[in-house]
C-alpha cells in the first residue's frame, strides 16, 4: 500500500471522528484550542490503537485465509464505507451533549469512532502493511481532522458534517475496490 493510499484510508476512518469532534466545537461557546487538542488526542490515539490490536488479531489467521484476504478487505472496507455514507444521509440530530471531556464519555467516543479502525487492521495483516508506519499516520491524520473538526464545529456548525462521513464512505470504498481489482486482475 502506497503511502498516498495510506493517507487516503487514514483520511477515510478519521471522519467519524472529525464529524463527532464537530459535534464538540458545536458545543463551544468560543474555540478553546486546549479542548480541541485533548479531542484530538484522544481520537487520535484510539485511531492508532485500535487497527494496531485488529493487526495483531488479523496475523494471528493470516495464513488461514490468504487466499481470500483481498474479498476481506473489500467486504470490510465496502461496508464500513457504506455505513457511513448511509449515517451521512441520516436525518437523525445526534445529541453532542455538554462539551465533556471526562475520560469515561470522551472513551466511549473514542472507541465509539474508532471501531472501523479495527477492521481496517486486520485488513492490514492481510495485506502485509508495516503496521507502526501505518498506525503511526492513522493516528496523526486523526488527531489533525478532530482538532480541525473541533475548530469547524464551533465556525460553522453542523452543515459539514454529513459531507464529510460522505467523502469518507466514498474512499474507503474506493480503497476496498482497489484492493480487489489489484489482486484478481494484477493492476
Amino acid at each position: 500500500m502506497s503511502l498516498i493510499e495510506l493517507f487516503l484510508v487514514a483520511t477515510g476512518v478519521s471522519m467519524d471522528a472529525f464529524a463527532v469532534a464537530v459535534c464538540k466545537g458545536l458545543t463551544l461557546p468560543r474555540m478553546n484550542w486546549k479542548h480541541a487538542f485533548i479531542v484530538g488526542l484522544y481520537f487520535g490515539g484510539f485511531q492508532c490503537l485500535m487497527p494496531f490490536l485488529g493487526y495483531l488479531l488479523g496475523s494471528q489467521f493470516k495464513d488461514v485465509i490468504l487466499s481470500f484476504d483481498h474479498w476481506i478487505a473489500f467486504i470490510l472496507l465496502g461496508s464500513i464505507g457504506l455505513n457511513m455514507i448511509k449515517e451521512s444521509f441520516s436525518q437523525e440530530i445526534r445529541d453532542c451533549g455538554d462539551f465533556c471531556l471526562a475520560p469515561g464519555p470522551m472513551l466511549l467516543l473514542a472507541l465509539a469512532t474508532s471501531i472501523d479502525a479495527l477492521a481496517l487492521g486486520v485488513t492490514f495483516a492481510f495485506l502485509s502493511v508495516k503496521i507502526l508506519p501505518a498506525v503511526s499516520l492513522i493516528g496523526f491524520t486523526a488527531f489533525i481532522f478532530s482538532v480541525l473538526g473541533v475548530k469547524v464545529g464551533n465556525l460553522f456548525g453542523a452543515k459539514f458534517k454529513s459531507k464529510a462521513e460522505f467523502a469518507g464512505g466514498l474512499i474507503l470504498i474506493f480503497m476496498g475496490g482497489e484492493i480487489l481489482i489489484d489482486q484478481l486482475f494484477g493492476f
